[in-house]
C-alpha cells in the first residue's frame, strides 16, 4: 500500500502532537466559514494573555483585527505582522474617560499561556471555497499554511504545492492577511517562504539544533521540529520575520536557518563580551547568503536582549555605507527606529552625546581618522563592522623612517575613540591566517557558513573560471609587471615607500594595458566570447571589471566603435571627479544616473546588458541573473573573492557563474581559497572550466551517445533546417520506442547535466561538439514538452526549438518539426486526427495521442467520474497491451483514435440531452448499470437527473463531505429520491455510492457557487519576488520545466 498524501498528513499531525500542539479536525470546528481566523479561540486566548485588560478593550482589538481592509494583501499582512509582534493599540471609553491600552496577540515571555493548534482540512470561503491541508493556529490565528503533496506519486511534488499556495492567495486572500509564512512539502522536500517569495526562494530548514554539518539528506521531521518547537516558532515570528520596504514595494523576509542560529549565537556572545573584553567575534557567512539581513536581525534582537544599546555600523567605503544604510532603512519598522548616517566625526560625536541608549548610526572608518580622542565612554555601545578584515584595520603603530612620523592603525584609533564599546565583525570571506589584527580587534569566529553549505542549500551558486589571457598576446615584460602588482596586493602592511614605488610601476602598467592595440584585442575577444557563448545565457547580463577609470572609458569607446548599436546595451559605472575630461561626464553621469543604471541592470528585461566597472558594484551589489564577469584588473584575497561573488547569486536555471580572466588571476584565486574550509578547498579550490565543466561535458556527451547507439544523427551538423527538424523528430521517436522506455528518465537526467556543463564551457568546444550537444539538447527539450505537464502546443514547440538552435549553433531558420501535421494539436479536430494517423514517427504519434487523451481524462476526473473511469480504463488497457507487445504501433494508434472519437461523441451528447455538464455527470452515474436503460425511457432519466441535481444543490453545505452527520443526511435524501422513482433496488446501492462520489467532486470543483455570499475584494499579487536569505529587492523567477 502506497504512502499517500493523507498518510503523510496524519504523520505530520502526530509529529505536532508530540510537540505539544492540540489537534482539531477542521470540519468538526463550529465557526463562520467566511472568517479566516478561529474567532472563539482568539477571544478566549486574548482574555488569558491580557487578563488585566477590560472586556471592552479586548473586543476593540478583535474588531481592529477583523477590519484590516486598507491597501493590498501585502500591506494588510504588514499591518497584521505589526499587531502580532508589538500588540494592538486600542482606545475606549470606560464610562468616565478615554483610555488607551495595548492588547497583545501572543505572550512571547510565557510560552504556555498561548494556545497552539494544528488543524487539518480547514475550509474558508471567499472568491471560492478552499480547504488547506494543515494550518498552524496560535491563539486562534492561522499563522502558518502547510500544503502537502503525496510522497508516492511521481507526477506531484513540492512545486505543485507551491502553485496550490499561490492559487489560495488568489482565491482566499484574506486567509493570508493573518499569515506569517507558508510551507510546501512532499516529505522528501520541505521548504518555507513568505507571501512575497517565489518558489526558488522557499528555503529548507536543515537542523534542529544549529549544527549544519553533513546535513545534505535531511528528513521531514528535521524541518518541522527545527522550526515548530513552540519557543522557537514564537522567536521566529517576533525576531526573524520582517518587511523590507522601499518606493518600489515591500518584501517579506523570513530568516534562513543559518541566519537564525548564527544571530542567536552572536547575541549570546555579545552578552558575555560586554561584561568582559568587548571582543564579540567574527560572523563569517559566505557572500550571497544574506549577511546584511543577518546584521538587521542581530541589531533588532539586541534591542531586547541588551536593553537598548546604541549600535554603530562601520564600513570602509561611502558606497558600502550607503548600501548597508539603505538595507537597514528598508527595515526601520522592524527595528523600531530610524537609522542615521554620520556626516563627520563631529556629527558622530553629537549623535552619541545626544543619547544614553538606542540609536543605529552608520559611519565610515575614515571619519575616525580625523582624531583619536574619545567620542563616548559608554559601555552600552556595540560596533558592527562590515567586511571586518580589510588592511585598514591595524592595531600597530608604524614609523616613517624618513620623517619619523608615527601613524596609528585605524583599529587603534576606533578603540581609542570608543574605549568601552564591544566589537563584532561581519564578513563574507574568511580571515587570513596571517591577519592577526582582525582577531585582535574582534576575537574568534562566532559562526561559519561556508561556500559548500551555501551551494548545497541553494543560497548561492558555484563560480567557475576561464582563462583567456593568452588571447591578448601580452609580452613577457607586461606579464612580469602584472605579477609584481599581485605580489604587492598580497603583501600585508606595505610601507609608504613600497606604495609610492608601486604607484610608479602601476602607471607604467596602465600605459601597457591601456594601449590601443591591447584594448582592441581585449574588446574583440570579449565580443567573440559574449556573442558566441554568453549573450543568450539567462538574461545576458555581464560585467567587465576594468583596470582603471581611463581604461574603463577606452573599453567602452572601443566596444561602441565595434558595435555602434549597443549604446543602450552597455554602460560605464564608476565614480567621477572634477579633473575628468569633459567627454567623460556624459558617460559617467551624476549620482542619480548611477541609481538609474543600478535599477536598469537589476531589471532582467531591460536593454542594458553589460556594465563596465572599476570598483563600484564589486561589493554588496546583487543581480541574481548576472552570470558572466570579464576581469581585466589584478585583484587578490577577499577583494577578489567579493568581486567574483557578484556572479554567485541564485537564479532560475543558473548552473553557476563564469569568471573570464584576461589578467591572470588564477594564482591569486588559489591563494585566496587557502583560508576557506577544508571542504570548500576540496570542492571549489580548482574552479577552472577545463578541469571541471569541460570534463563533465565530455563524460555526459559520451553517455548520451551510448544511449542513442543505433540512431544516426551524424548529418545534423551539415543539414538544412528542414533536414535537422526530421533528424530531431527521428531522435525523439527513437528514444520513445517501447524498448527504450526504461532509459528515457536517465536520458533526461544526463542530457540536463550535459546542458548545464555546456552553459559554462561552450567557448572551449569545437564545432562538431557544439552541434552534437545541440542535437541532444533539442531532443531533450522536445521529449520534455511531449511527456511533461501542461498543454502541448505545436507552435510553442517549434518556437522553443528554433530559439534553442539559434542560441547553440547560430541557426537563423524557423524549425517546423511537424510539417506533416498542418492542424494544431486537438482531439476535436478531425483534420489533426487524420494527419497524425499518417505520421511516419509512430512513437511520437502515440505519445501525442496519449498526452491529449490523458489531459481530457484528467479533466473528466474533476467533473464526471463515471466517464473518467471508463475512458481511463480504455486508455490504460490500450497502452498496457502496446507495451506488452500485444498491439503494434499501427494498432494502438487506431485504438487511441477510436477512443478520441468516443470522447468527442460523449461531449456532444450533453447538448442532445439538454443537460448541463454537472447534470450530465449525475445522469452518467444513474445510467451506469445497463439494466437501468431497460426500465426507464430517456425522458424519465433526464427528469430524474434534474430532480436529483436540484436536491443535491439544496442539501449541500460547506464541508458536508467531511462531516459524518451531513454525509448521512445526503445519503438519506438520495435513497428517498431513488425510491420515489422506483430505481432498481439491486442497482441502488452502487448508484448511491457513485452519486455521493460525484457530488464530492462537484463540490470541490465549483468555484463560483459561494461567490455571491458577500462583496469580496480581488487582490493582485506582485510578480516580483524576494529572497529569504539574500538581498530582497531583486526579482527571481520560478524554475521552468523544459
Amino acid at each position: 500500500m502506497s504512502f499517500t498524501e493523507d498518510s503523510y498528513e496524519k504523520a505530520l499531525i502526530a509529529l505536532f502532537d508530540n510537540l505539544g500542539y492540540q489537534y482539531l479536525y477542521g470540519p468538526n470546528v463550529e465557526r463562520d466559514y467566511y472568517t479566516p481566523f478561529y474567532r472563539e479561540q482568539l477571544v478566549d486566548s486574548l482574555h488569558t494573555i491580557n487578563s488585566n485588560k477590560p472586556e471592552i478593550a479586548i473586543n476593540e482589538a478583535v474588531t481592529k483585527l477583523k477590519d484590516i481592509d486598507t491597501g493590498s494583501l501585502i500591506q494588510k499582512n504588514e499591518l497584521f505582522m505589526d499587531y502580532l509582534q508589538h500588540g494592538i493599540e486600542v482606545s475606549y471609553h470606560n464610562g468616565k474617560e478615554q483610555r488607551h491600552e495595548i492588547i497583545y496577540l501572543i505572550d512571547y515571555t510565557h510560552i504556555n499561556r498561548n494556545n497552539f493548534q494544528v488543524i487539518n482540512q480547514w475550509t474558508f470561503v471567499e472568491h471560492s471555497e478552499k480547504r488547506a491541508d494543515i494550518i498552524i493556529f496560535i491563539n486562534g490565528l492561522p499563522l502558518v499554511v502547510i500544503e502537502l503533496k503525496s510522497p508516492s506519486r511521481e507526477e506531484t511534488d513540492a512545486s505543485e504545492a507551491y502553485l496550490q499556495l499561490r492559487n489560495y492567495m488568489r482565491e482566499i486572500p484574506s486567509l493570508f492577511i493573518y499569515n506569517v509564512f507558508c510551507v510546501m512539502s512532499d516529505m522528501g522536500c520541505s521548504k518555507a517562504g513568505t507571501i512575497t517569495s517565489k518558489e526558488d526562494r522557499y528555503m529548507q530548514w536543515k537542523t534542529k539544533d544549529g549544527q549544519y554539518e553533513d546535513n545534505e539528506y535531511v528528513n521531514y521531521d528535521v524541518f518541522f521540529e527545527g522550526i515548530f518547537i513552540k519557543e522557537r516558532l514564537l522567536d521566529i515570528i517576533k525576531n526573524f520575520t520582517c518587511f523590507s520596504k522601499d518606493e518600489t514595494g515591500a518584501a517579506k523576509i523570513l530568516a534562513g536557518y543559518h541566519q537564525y542560529f548564527a544571530v542567536k549565537k552572536a547575541v549570546e556572545r555579545t552578552k558575555v563580551s560586554t561584561l568582559g573584553d568587548g571582543k564579540i567575534g567574527v560572523f563569517w557567512h559566505t557572500q550571497g547568503s544574506g549577511k546584511s539581513l543577518s546584521m538587521v536581525f542581530y541589531a533588532h534582537l539586541l534591542q531586547d536582549e541588551l536593553s537598548q544599546p546604541t549600535i554603530i555600523v562601520i564600513t570602509d567605503r561611502n558606497d558600502l555605507d550607503d548600501q548597508l544604510y539603505t538595507q537597514f532603512s528598508k527595515c526601520k519598522q522592524f527595528l523600531r527606529q530610524v537609522p542615521v548616517q554620520a556626516k563627520s566625526r563631529e556629527d558622530l560625536k553629537k549623535l552619541l552625546a545626544g543619547r544614553e541608549a538606542n540609536g543605529i548610526i552608520f559611519t565610515t572608518m575614515q571619519k575616525f581618522e580625523e582624531s583619536d580622542e574619545p567620542l563616548s565612554e559608554r559601555k552600552n555601545i556595540i560596533v558592527m563592522t562590515d567586511e571586518a578584515h580589510r588592511g585598514q584595520y591595524g592595531f600597530e603603530e608604524k614609523v616613517d623612517v624618513k620623517t619619523g612620523k608615527i601613524s596609528i592603525g585605524t583599529a587603534r584609533i576606533i578603540h581609542n575613540s570608543l574605549p568601552n564599546a564591544s566589537y563584532i565583525g561581519f564578513t563574507g570571506t574568511p580571515i587570513s591566517t596571517k591577519d592577526r589584527d582582525t582577531v585582535e580587534v574582534f576575537g574568534n569566529y562566532i559562526d561559519v557558513y561556508d561556500m559548500t553549505q551555501a551551494v548545497a542549500d541553494g543560497a548561492t551558486c558555484p563560480v567557475y573560471y576561464e582563462s583567456r589571457v593568452i588571447n591578448l598576446n601580452l609580452d613577457e615584460a607586461t606579464l612580469k609587471a602584472i605579477d609584481n602588482e599581485y605580489d604587492l596586493l598580497s603583501s600585508e602592511g606595505a610601507t609608504d615607500e613600497q606604495i609610492e614605488k608601486s604607484k610608479k610601476e602601476m602607471s607604467h602598467l596602465e600605459e601597457i594595458l591601456g594601449a590601443p592595440e591591447t584594448i582592441d584585442s581585449l574588446c574583440q575577444d570579449i565580443l567573440k566570447h559574449y556573442e558566441e557563448n554568453r549573450q543568450y545565457e539567462l538574461t545576458g547580463k555581464a560585467m567587465i571589471v576594468a583596470y582603471s577609470r581611463s581604461i574603463a572609458i577606452r573599453i567602452y569607446q572601443r566596444l561602441l566603435e565595434l558595435r555602434p548599436d549597443w549604446e543602450e546595451k552597455i554602460k560605464v559605472v564608476m565614480t567621477g571627479n572634477n579633473k575628468d575630461p569633459e567627454e567623460w561626464h556624459d558617460i559617467i553621469g551624476n549620482k542619480q544616473h548611477k541609481k538609474e543604471l543600478a535599477k536598469r541592470f537589476k531589471d532582467n528585461n531591460d536593454s542594458m546588458k553589460i556594465a563596465i566597472v572599476v570598483d563600484m558594484w564589486l561589493t554588496g551589489f546583487d543581480v541574481p541573473s548576472l552570470a558572466t564577469m570579464y576581469v581585466y584588473k589584478p585583484m587578490s584575497g577577499h577583494n577578489l573573492m567579493q568581486a567574483i561573488a557578484r556572479v554567485n547569486r541564485v537564479f532560475n536555471n543558473k548552473a553557476g557563474g563564469l569568471v573570464v580572466d584576461y589578467i591572470g588571476i588564477a594564482k591569486a584565486l588559489k591563494e585566496a581559497m587557502r583560508d576557506y574550509t577544508g571542504r570548500d578547498k576540496q570542492k571549489f579550490g580548482n574552479p577552472d572550466i577545463k578541469e571541471t565543466a569541460l570534463l563533465k561535458f565530455k563524460e555526459k556527451l559520451e553517455i548520451c551517445r551510448d544511449m542513442f547507439h543505433g540512431f544516426d544523427h551524424s548529418k545534423f551538423q551539415t543539414s538544412t533546417d528542414a533536414e535537422r527538424a526530421q533528424i530531431i523528430k527521428g531522435g525523439v521517436n527513437f528514444i520513445m520506442s517501447p524498448e527504450k522506455q526504461e532509459i528515457q528518465p536517465l536520458f533526461m537526467k544526463e542530457a540536463t547535466l550535459l546542458h548545464n556543463s555546456i552553459t559554462l564551457c561552450r567557448s572551449l568546444l569545437n564545432e562538431q561538439q557544439r552541434f552534437e550537444s545541440a542535437f541532444f539538447e533539442t531532443v531533450r527539450t522536445l521529449l520534455s514538452r511531449m511527456t511533461g505537464k501542461g498543454k502541448v502546443s505545436k507552435r510553442e514547440i517549434n518556437i522553443r526549438i528554433s530559439e534553442l538552435l539559434k542560441q547553440s549553433v547560430k541557426s537563423d531558420g524557423i524549425i517546423n518539426l511537424f510539417s506533416d501535421v498542418k492542424a494544431e494539436f486537438s482531439l476535436f479536430d478531425t483534420a489533426f486526427l487524420e494527419e497524425i494517423s499518417k505520421m511516419k514517427e509512430k512513437n511520437i504519434a502515440i505519445e501525442l495521442l496519449k498526452r491529449l487523451l490523458a489531459e481530457r481524462v484528467s479533466l473528466y476526473q474533476k467533473t464526471n467520474i463515471v466517464q473518467a473511469e471508463k475512458f481511463s480504463d480504455l486508455l490504460n488497457r490500450s497502452l498496457s497491451n502496446y507495451l506488452k507487445g500485444l498491439l503494434t504501433n499501427e494498432e494502438v494508434i487506431q485504438e487511441l483514435l477510436k477512443l478520441a472519437i468516443e470522447i468527442s461523441t460523449s461531449e456532444s451528447a450533453i447538448n442532445e440531452l439538454g443537460l448541463t455538464a454537472e447534470e450530465k455527470s449525475f445522469y452518467d452515474a444513474l445510467t451506469k448499470p445497463q439494466a437501468v436503460h431497460d426500465v426507464y425511457s430517456n425522458e424519465q432519466l433526464v427528469a430524474m437527473t434534474k430532480k436529483l441535481t436540484e436536491a443535491l444543490r439544496k442539501n449541500r453545505t460547506i464541508d458536508w463531505q467531511k462531516k459524518e452527520s451531513a454525509r448521512a443526511g445526503m445519503r438519506k435524501m438520495i435513497k428517498r429520491l431513488l425510491k420515489k422513482y422506483k430505481y432498481p433496488p439491486e442497482e441502488a446501492s452502487n448508484a448511491l455510492e457513485t452519486v455521493i462520489r460525484q457530488c464530492e467532486k462537484w463540490t470541490d470543483n465549483e468555484p463560483d457557487f459561494f461567490s455571491g455570499h458577500e462583496n469580496v475584494v480581488k487582490y493582485d499579487l506582485p510578480v516580483s519576488s524576494y529572497s529569504i536569505a539574500a538581498e530582497p529587492e531583486v526579482e527571481y523567477y520560478r524554475k521552468q520545466l523544459e
